[in-house]
């Protein structure tokens, strides 16, 4: 399927590798010219020129910490004008309810809620000028169903989807669809620290805990972030005009819903 979206422009969070990764890879392959950040400029350098090699697009790597205020000005300047926002950041660590202190929490919802809040709008008034725009915000299954060990990232990505479901509708009118995709386990760093913190609470190897894990999901594999991309993709594509405030999961139908 031709995703229309060819010579368009488009800023990935965090897209040295996993998700970010999977979605800047499905992107520059519809044809779409990318501005891509991590905080380490080796890995984003590197990444960049593979996806620009192997998909012939222009590729823009920034070294920065897009949760911070100057992290999010370097790449706000190296992007200018975007048809096509992805959020992304990596989430905060696993615990307990009674050990976080306000100023953990903080850390998270400044991380994983409002850096993305920020980017939308610096980018988005932008897009409702030109009336096109797709914004997709990588979030987390637990939105949906709370992980007991990740209420930091529970309390931060669950903000951030209130504020998307409101300000959707408001700009889906200027043509700019806003949406949020929400992962499951795919193979990922993130997938292997969580496992192997399990492994050790559990005396288990990393393997063990992997396969554990795998098992309580209806496909008994992870996701891959090929799978992700792919999504990620079509959300920013002409056909998803008539997406707008959707939390679409891609968990392998872990989680055990009807709606």
């Amino acid at each position: 399927m031709d995703l229309g979206i060819k010579g368009k422009r488009g800023l990935v969070c965090a897209a040295s590798k996993g998700l970010g990764r999977g979605c800047a890879e499905a992107l520059a392959e519809a044809g779409v010219n990318l501005v891509i950040n991590s905080r380490t400029e080796a890995d984003i350098t590197r990444t960049a020129r593979e996806i620009a090699e192997r998909h012939g697009v222009e590729v823009i790597p920034v070294a920065a910490d897009i949760t911070t205020d100057e992290g999010r000005a370097r790449v706000l300047e190296a992007m200018g004008d975007a048809d096509i926002l992805v959020t992304n950041a990596g989430g905060p660590p696993p615990g307990n309810w009674q050990d976080w202190s306000r100023e953990d929490f903080i850390r998270a919802i400044d991380a994983n809620m409002l850096s993305a809040v920020a980017l939308m709008q610096a980018l988005v008034p932008g897009m409702m000028d030109r009336g096109w725009g797709r914004v997709v915000n990588i979030t987390s299954g637990s939105v949906r169903a709370p992980i007991s060990v990740l209420g930091l990232s529970n309390t931060a990505r669950t903000g951030l989807t209130g504020f998307v479901a409101g300000m959707s509708r408001q700009v889906a009118g200027k043509g700019v669809c806003v949406n949020n995709l929400l992962p499951g386990i795919h193979a990922t760093d993130r997938a292997d620290s969580l496992d192997t913190g399990v492994a050790k609470a559990q005396g288990l190897t990393l393997e063990e805990a992997r396969a554990q894990r795998q098992a309580t999901i209806p496909t008994g594999t992870y996701g891959t972030p090929e799978d992700f991309g792919a999504t990620c993709a079509f959300l920013c594509s002409q056909q998803a005009r008539f997406i707008v405030g959707q939390n679409v999961l891609l968990d392998g139908g872990a989680l055990n819903v009807t709606i």
